[in-house]
């Protein structure tokens, strides 16, 4: 090969691999990027008097004496809708029977969108869902309610195209009592509702409320801590002796390849396949619970992330200078204090390259969880019930407030929310690791 063949063909890898490195970074943007944006709207947003009053009334946290003044300043802003809605009913009485027919259905939908929006009027009953004692908690959703409340949308269908048309209320109320709401609603929602910028730290530490719809992901994210560390508790002690049992005392034979064929072909297994099993061994046949657990849920996740521990491990022993053994043997360490003393400390910075992937994948995986540990709702068990008792989880959680849940709309910040924290959970527990393998490489060179 001449030179110039050679520089064009170290100019083209060269290419080839900054184009996949800014291929691979924009890809990142593109997935991370919303996440990262709408997830940082659970923490940061701007919000209304009814957040702040659930706070204070849910988990006594705010000024008690500015939450009084506001709310008197809100009740005088709000008591003209009230007025006008209870006008209406009146006058309702007295139109003619086809007016109020054409009516009834549409001040139905603008009393409950005026509820939903800023609570219930003054003096109702209250109701043992907290969703119907509070409006809305964030002005973004205000907004959204706001619209639907101003104008209402229909469907046109001509030539088999369905058209969306919106209409103003205030042109169909024309002429009535209620006329009047909608250019109140209009100018005053804001000082109805007193929208101000918020950091909701609790998001991260609160319990969630009626589905969701208050409150934080506090159990959500202690019950994906206890699943992980306990996955990596069991796994990395095993992984690691069946790596060293590999390298270091097994013999080349068939028993060895087949105990290898094994290992890969469990790393290739499906997630889902390894939940079915925990439930049918751990729970069912083991009984180490009587039903779905933390502990249950550890040990899936530990056989499920297994192969690759043992795989990362093997290889950082494979990788380790053989002098480094007969130098120890050679000043009379035996086999296994040649391991402990020299071979495994050579070999941590490798065998923690494999923790990281396992401890990524365990945090994140949803299908292993869904049949021995995780629940939808409730509280993180304490440390005396992780052997007993089952657990919210974020990834679990994710996926049923995206698919599962009564009102996805209400709740799409805090899907977003979650998806942002597990990201950054799994990210700080990389950095954590790759921090401890800097040191100890460095500490090995030194």
């Amino acid at each position: 090969m001449n030179l110039t063949t050679r520089r064009m063909l170290d100019r083209a890898f060269t290419g080839a691999g900054l184009f996949a490195t800014v291929l691979m970074v924009a890809a990142l943007l593109v997935i991370l990027g919303p996440i990262f944006l709408r997830g940082a709207g659970a923490f940061c947003f701007q919000g209304t008097l009814e957040h702040r009053r659930f706070l204070l009334e849910h988990f006594s946290r705010g000024d008690a004496p500015r939450m009084a003044q506001e709310l008197a300043a809100v009740r005088a802003a709000r008591a003209p809708v009230y007025q006008l809605l209870t006008a209406f009913e009146s006058e309702m009485e007295t139109l003619p029977a086809g007016r109020r027919r054409e009516l009834r259905s549409g001040y139905a939908e603008v009393r409950k969108l005026v509820t939903e929006l800023l609570g219930p009027a003054p003096g109702t009953l209250p109701s043992n869902l907290p969703r119907n004692c509070y409006g809305q908690t964030r002005w973004d959703y205000a907004q959204v309610k706001l619209d639907k409340l101003l104008y209402e949308q229909s469907w046109l269908f001509t030539n088999g195209v369905s058209v969306a048309v919106r209409a103003s209320r205030e042109e169909r109320f024309a002429g009535t009592a209620l006329a009047p709401l909608f250019p109140l609603m209009r100018e005053q929602t804001r000082a109805m509702l007193l929208p101000r910028w918020t950091f909701y730290a609790g998001f991260l530490f609160d319990p969630s409320l009626d589905a969701h719809f208050f409150g934080g992901i506090g159990p959500e994210l202690l019950g994906t801590i206890y699943l992980t560390l306990g996955a990596m508790l069991l796994a990395i002690p095993f992984g690691v002796i069946a790596a060293i049992y590999f390298q270091e005392y097994a013999r080349e034979g068939l028993f060895l390849v087949v105990l290898r064929s094994c290992v890969s072909t469990l790393a290739g297994v499906p997630s889902i396949v390894f939940g079915l099993f925990g439930l049918a061994f751990f729970i069912n046949t083991m009984h180490v619970s009587h039903g779905k657990s933390v502990l249950a849920g550890s040990l899936t996740l530990a056989l499920m992330i297994l192969p690759t521990i043992i795989r990362a491990s093997e290889e950082a022993i494979r990788a380790v200078p053989r002098t480094y053994k007969e130098a120890a043997m050679a000043l009379g360490a035996g086999r296994w204090r040649t391991i402990i003393t020299v071979i495994l400390p050579a070999a941590l910075p490798g065998i923690l390259t494999g923790v990281v992937l396992s401890m990524g994948r365990a945090a994140g995986e949803t299908a292993p969880i869904i049949f021995t540990a995780a629940v939808s709702f409730g509280a993180a068990p304490a440390l005396s019930q992780l052997l007993t008792h089952s657990t919210p989880a974020l990834s679990w959680n994710i996926y049923n407030l995206c698919t599962e849940h009564e009102a996805v709309e209400a709740v799409r910040h805090v899907q977003y929310g979650m998806v942002f924290t597990l990201v950054m959970l799994v990210l700080l527990l990389n950095l954590s690791a790759i921090v401890l393998r800097a040191r100890l490489i460095r500490r090995n060179k030194g």
